[in-house]
């Protein structure tokens, strides 16, 4: 049997799906997982982040299984993710501090009107090619570090993770082995430069988040790592991300 299939992960907002296709590009088999939403208040939507890795884990097993297909007979794995929905977690543990907060939430609008107020929103505009709001990453990473006393310190001391769903699945699969995400998710945090292609430190000091909790940013294609053996039945290369 041919060894250049080709394994994608799509993590999206309501299901977490997994397709093998072969050297041709064609659909060899599927699967699916529905993922929960959590309303807390208005405007508030979180997922489970342990729910979103044990669902990419389950599907990702399944659709080997239901072809047929060995880990050794994968070229690669390739991810796509729910960009902006953000989490943070323990780096020693690999325990999340809470849930993930979804693209969709609006609690930090406020944030975001007091920092237009300010005359700010031109500035970031320059820099990530965004307007001030509330889907995307960074005031929402800001809103996790103030929700629980002492988050912040760890974070700023190194103890905590944080990352879009491809960065939390890699760092998962991988046995914590590779924090990494892609341009394209980065771009979506507000905290990313898309002219210098890295983390901006004017951008973390406006939204009061440390770098020591970010990825390293990688090209759409590239090396992400590789499964930890058990949890596929065999190591897969990671070698393409793109929310």
């Amino acid at each position: 049997m041919s060894s250049a299939f080709l394994l994608s992960l799509d993590q999206g907002t309501t299901s977490t799906r997994a397709i093998l296709f072969d050297a041709r590009g064609a659909e060899v088999a599927s699967l699916g997982e529905p993922l929960a939403q959590h309303y807390p208040g208005d405007g508030e939507v979180e997922h489970d982040a342990l729910e979103i890795f044990s669902a990419s884990v389950k599907v990702l097993r399944g659709v080997l299984e239901r072809a047929g297909v060995s880990p050794s007979q994968v070229a690669a794995i390739g991810i796509t993710n729910q960009r902006e929905t953000v989490v943070v977690w323990d780096r020693r543990t690999g325990e999340p501090v809470g849930r993930a907060l979804v693209w969709q939430d609006r609690r930090t609008a406020p944030e975001c009107e007091a920092l237009r107020a300010r005359g700010f929103e031109t500035r970031v505009t320059a820099l990530t090619g965004l307007l001030l709001d509330p889907y995307f990453s960074a005031t929402k990473l800001a809103w996790i570090l103030d929700s629980q006393p002492g988050l912040r310190a760890r974070a700023e001391a190194g103890e905590l993770l944080a990352g879009t769903m491809d960065t939390w699945v890699i760092w998962k699969l991988t046995g914590g082995a590779v924090h990494a995400t892609d341009a394209t998710n980065a771009s979506r945090t507000l905290l990313f430069d898309i002219h210098a292609q890295d983390w901006s430190d004017e951008l973390l000091d406006l939204f009061r988040v440390p770098r020591a909790l970010l990825p390293r940013v990688l090209d759409c294609a590239d090396d992400f790592g590789a499964t930890l053996p058990e949890m596929l039945g065999g190591a897969i290369a990671i070698r393409g991300v793109a929310g």
